[in-house]
């Protein structure tokens, strides 16, 4: 590759604009070339926000362009697979927001393109860029925490977008693959997984209490890990008493993110509390772009691949499973 990295960034969303973009335009070898959209003017407000001269509103011509090296796919969740798949077949290096797809078998292919190709793949999962996701992988690398015995995930806001709001879609299941378990789930089980791998077994409800959706705004679930330790889930999106959190417990300290992403952490070793600051990038997506940049640079794989990936896409497909089944199944 040339010492700049030029991208095509597929879909001039809120995301798109507000931390896509201009993570792509300012890491160190990165470039933001190109913009598509089927929306002519959202394509061309987010393509003048960064001076941007090429503009397109269909992929597969934008796909053409020789001069893009890599493309960040950042459209609704049912059409990530398949775009991702296109541009691997167009030569192009490629990051896809998440979740990969909306479920295991809609990212089959796209985990097979990227097995049979040394382009980079990867799925932005930036959450495992935050440097409290480092100390405690590094806690839980070293030992400091003893026997992991829980962990527990939380995560309720409001979430109640009108027929014609253009979030709407995320309330389809066709088109998001479920409501705040693929939403905001995905991250936090992403999280999980890369800090203690898949669960082995789940049971899990879910239910629409408060909206007329095909998607839960409610659900409750709990795991068995690899080394018998258990966590519990509870994702919603019906309540206003907003919260986030992830905590890991073993037998000799804990950790907690309480908000998830921001503020201090909490660090307990025995009866020994510590508050400590560890702020992320002022624009999360930039350590992510980061590492991809590095990748495809060194000729390594991204952080989170799409094979990383498929492994939430595995545990999702287990909870929906036993909620419809009303029993704990095989992850």
């Amino acid at each position: 590759m040339e010492t700049t990295l030029n991208w095509l960034l597929v879909g001039a969303g809120d995301i798109a604009r507000k931390r896509v973009a201009p993570a792509l335009d300012s890491v160190a070898g990165s470039r933001l070339a190109a913009v598509c959209d089927l929306d002519k003017e959202a394509v061309r407000a987010v393509a003048s926000l960064y001076g941007v001269e090429k503009v397109y509103t269909d992929y597969d011509h934008a796909l053409a362009d020789r001069t893009v090296d890599a493309v960040y796919i950042a459209t609704p969740v049912y059409l990530h697979a398949s775009m991702a798949v296109r541009a691997i077949e167009a030569g192009k290096h490629v990051l896809a927001e998440k979740p990969l797809g909306v479920s295991s078998g809609d990212i089959e292919q796209a985990v097979q393109a990227e097995a049979a190709t040394s382009l980079a793949c990867g799925c932005a999962y930036f959450r495992r860029f935050f440097p409290r996701y480092a100390m405690l992988a590094d806690m839980i690398g070293n030992g400091e925490l003893g026997k992991i015995v829980l962990v527990r995930m939380a995560y309720f806001s409001w979430f109640d977008p009108a027929a014609n709001d253009p979030k709407y879609w995320r309330a389809v299941r066709g088109k998001s693959g479920g409501g705040p378990i693929a939403d905001m789930g995905s991250h936090m089980f992403d999280v999980l997984i890369g800090l203690l791998g898949l669960p082995v077994t789940v049971s899990a409800m879910t239910a629409t209490l408060d909206r007329d959706w095909d998607v839960e705004d409610s659900s409750a679930m709990s795991m068995r890990m690899g080394d018998g330790s258990l966590a519990t889930a509870s994702f919603h999106w019906n309540s206003k008493t907003w919260v986030h959190m992830f905590e890991v417990v073993g037998t000799g300290a804990k950790v907690l993110w309480q908000p998830c992403d921001t503020g201090q952490v909490v660090r307990t070793v025995g009866r020994d509390i510590a508050e400590i600051e560890m702020p992320n990038a002022d624009n999360v997506h930039a350590p992510l772009v980061e590492d991809f940049v590095a990748a495809v640079r060194d000729g390594r794989k991204p952080a989170v691949t799409f094979a990383e990936a498929a492994k939430t896409n595995r545990l999702m497909d287990a909870v929906y499973r036993s909620s419809r089944e009303k029993r704990e199944v095989t992850v």
